[in-house]
């Protein structure tokens, strides 16, 4: 924390026994510059910046109300305290001085104990201020520290978890990282519709882009030999595959309850559990359709379905990007959202480069480059 004896004052008065004065009085406490005028002062801050300026009113060329305003107006000097030096006391002077941005008046003549008290009061002022914006600034600085190391152990968590389900299916080793940049693309592109520009702000689409990987998180309790089946599932193996957005929702709302409503699993849970409904109803695992579905569920549900098909698996080849978009365009009202399928139609070539980027294999990238 500075010192008083480290301050600098400076003190503007065109007349020298006025400067002698001051001098005298604060000379043994402080660091002292002196200006005669106005234009002096400025040229004299454009090299140093005092802690406290004494500047006196009356004086040719630029006044002291004119030197105050253009220190006001220069973000490097307009929280440098102003003490008005003035032999007028009327009110309509004061407050122009106040109004300047003058901190305090002292009275000419000078009473020496009067300048050495409002000096020092407004010097301690100023330090006390200054100490406080630099222990703010730690303080935020520590808060932002913080705050990443908590974003990066949330997003290792969120990895590692959906990991733990991925690594049961040894074909879908880039999926939680591609599905979840498309879920960012298309949300983004999403934000700027006017039915979802007011919901989908960046720090919603963000959630949803670190909250996407777990969307599969309920495959850890599937068995299997149905996870793992090459060929098509029977009726009652799918009933029981179905079961793995129940199984997920529910393990991400066992851990929500430790971290409270706000926390992002809240939006991991849709994902879990709605990423598989369709919008005419005929989805699982509670038929939702429409709008009852929720937003994070109908962008994973593209996200997905894209994925799927673009993606080699045990019991089929990949397909093409081409192929991809146009089963997605006929599941439009049917399967998706129709808004959603526009907007996916719009950065469908965003999409395919992102598969590329992460394919698993050659044939992918292949396969995702053919015309």
């Amino acid at each position: 924390m500075k010192k008083l004896s480290e301050c600098n004052i400076l003190i503007v008065d065109d007349t020298e026994m006025n400067i002698d004065i001051l001098v005298g009085a604060l000379g043994d406490d402080y660091e002292l510059s002196v200006a005669m005028d106005g234009e002096a002062a400025l040229e004299m801050m454009e090299m140093e910046l005092p802690d406290l300026i004494l500047l006196d009113i009356m004086m040719p060329g630029l006044s002291g109300y004119e030197v105050c305003e253009k220190l006001k107006n220069n973000p490097r000097a307009k929280e440098i305290p102003i003490i008005f030096l003035t032999a007028m006391t009327d009110i309509e002077s004061k407050t122009k001085g106040f109004e300047a941005g003058a901190v305090d008046y002292i009275t000419k003549p000078f009473e020496i104990l009067e300048v050495k008290a409002r000096v020092q009061t407004h010097l301690y002022i100023t330090i006390a201020k200054k100490e406080l914006a630099l222990q703010n600034e730690i303080l935020e600085q520590r808060v932002i520290e913080r705050t990443e190391e908590l974003c990066l152990t949330q997003e290792i968590t969120i990895e590692a978890l959906a990991s733990l389900a991925e690594y049961r299916d040894p074909d879908t080793g880039g999926h939680i990282y591609r599905t979840k940049n498309y879920v960012k693309i298309l949300a983004e592109k999403l934000s700027s519709v006017e039915k979802y520009k007011n919901i989908l702000n960046e720090e919603v689409i963000k959630i949803f882009y670190k909250s996407a990987p777990l969307h599969d998180i309920g495959k850890i309790g599937i068995r299997d030999e149905i996870l793992l089946k090459p060929g098509k599932l029977t009726v009652k193996e799918f009933e029981e595959m179905k079961k793995h957005t129940l199984i997920g929702y529910n393990a991400l709302r066992i851990a929500s309850l430790k971290l409270g409503e706000n926390s992002f699993l809240k939006h991991a849970m849709e994902i879990s559990k709605s990423h598989q409904e369709k919008w005419n109803g005929t989805g699982y695992p509670d038929g939702l359709s429409g709008d009852d579905i929720p937003i994070a569920g109908r962008i994973m549900a593209i996200a997905d379905v894209y994925d799927a098909l673009i993606s080699k698996r045990i019991y089929k080849p990949p397909f093409t990007h081409r192929q991809a978009v146009v089963i997605i365009k006929e599941g439009r009202g049917i399967h998706f959202d129709p808004l959603m399928v526009d907007a996916f139609e719009d950065v469908n070539e965003e999409f395919r480069q992102i598969a590329i980027k992460y394919a698993d294999c050659d044939e992918e990238r292949v396969t995702l480059n053919e015309v």
